[in-house]
């Protein structure tokens, strides 16, 4: 019973999500009103909100207007659905499964999120990642806290640091614009200071430049044409600058996560002012990705680096076969990190064998 049971939860949870996905990036609230047909507006009864079965027994159709309901629902619903009975087959009845659940379901609001909008709620993606931390501390679960931690840190690092040598090939390696008080350019200090000195030095000077940007009302930074070309360098040079080379590419990832959660939660409790007209900057990925990033490695820790590898090959297959070039990565990350979440060992096992060892 706990397969089928799973099942209709998930169904149901996935005839919420939908509301989550419509609502939530207008700002209207998720509660009320009652359901409505987008098209007409009439408010729905419960025979027309049974997840799957209403949308096949109307035919696709409002019963009320006559006009087609989008397949995103019932498509929303089933996924969710899927997903949960994929869950209750790797876990018991237990509060391990309902986390489990929990985390799912906010990776589907987020994929269908980023895939109207080209945007990941903070909301979410703040609340996935506290919700992988505090499982970890209070039950251990999926990780002990201190690899989740780490995982949080060094996967958000990992993508900031992407994001930021995207952007710099992008701008034809032209200096972009510095945020005040923190931004990428703070991230990016870190993670060179952080190979150097070590993470904790690393984030401390980063923090110190986004207090003097605040204070002084200008960019305390050092340029991106300077601190993203010589971590490469530093890494490179590791064992002639006296450093281990394990311990100085942890070192830039943990510093560039801990700034770029940090400055990521700053401006979503103090939104961004407008900004000013003129030619948008090029960008490889958005900070929304690298906090999602983040809130997957506390869930998965260094697996997290394998969602992110089929995100990318998800992606970049999608990508060509589709003949797009801007393509929002949520949906990807969401999906590389289901599959590494199920079946991550799994598959680096086989990878491993294919290698030989």
């Amino acid at each position: 019973m706990w397969p089928l049971f799973a099942l209709v939860l998930g169904l149901l949870v996935g005839s919420f999500l939908n509301v989550v996905v419509h609502r939530l990036p207008k700002g209207e609230s998720i509660v009320f009103p009652p359901s409505r047909c987008p098209r007409c507006g009439h408010r729905l009864g419960p025979m027309d909100l049974v997840p799957v079965l209403s949308y096949l027994a109307l035919g696709g159709r409002c019963r009320y207007c006559g006009k087609p309901i989008s397949p995103r629902y019932p498509l929303v619903e089933a996924l969710t659905g899927g997903l949960f009975l994929l869950a209750s087959l790797h876990y018991p009845p237990s509060l391990e499964a309902l986390l489990v659940f929990a985390f799912l379901s906010l990776l589907v609001a987020l994929a269908f999120i980023d895939l109207d909008t080209f945007e990941l709620p903070d909301g979410l993606t703040y609340g996935l990642l506290l919700l992988g931390l505090l499982a970890a501390a209070l039950l251990a679960f999926p990780l002990p806290f201190g690899e989740a931690l780490d995982g949080a840190l060094l996967a958000a690092g990992a993508l900031a640091l992407i994001a930021g040598y995207g952007g710099l090939f992008l701008r034809r390696f032209q200096e972009g614009k510095a945020e005040v008080p923190v931004g990428p350019h703070q991230v990016h200090m870190a993670a060179l200071f952080g190979a150097l000195l070590g993470p904790g030095v690393g984030m401390a000077l980063a923090f110190l430049a986004w207090g003097l940007s605040g204070r002084t009302g200008k960019a305390v930074v050092l340029p991106d044409r300077v601190t993203l070309p010589l971590l490469p360098l530093v890494l490179l040079l590791a064992p002639a600058l006296g450093l281990d080379f394990p311990e100085a590419l942890r070192g830039a990832l943990l510093a560039a996560g801990g700034l770029a959660l940090a400055g990521g939660l700053y401006w979503a409790l103090r939104p961004a002012p407008p900004e000013e007209e003129g030619e948008e900057e090029p960008v490889a990925l958005g900070y929304g990705d690298v906090k999602l990033m983040g809130a997957l490695g506390a869930w998965l820790g260094l697996y997290a680096f394998l969602g992110l590898f089929l995100a990318v090959f998800a992606g970049a297959l999608l990508g060509l076969l589709l003949r797009q070039r801007k393509i929002p990565f949520g949906p990807y990350l969401a999906l590389g990190g289901v599959a590494a979440f199920f079946f991550g060992e799994a598959l680096w096992r086989a990878y491993l064998s294919w290698l030989g060892l």
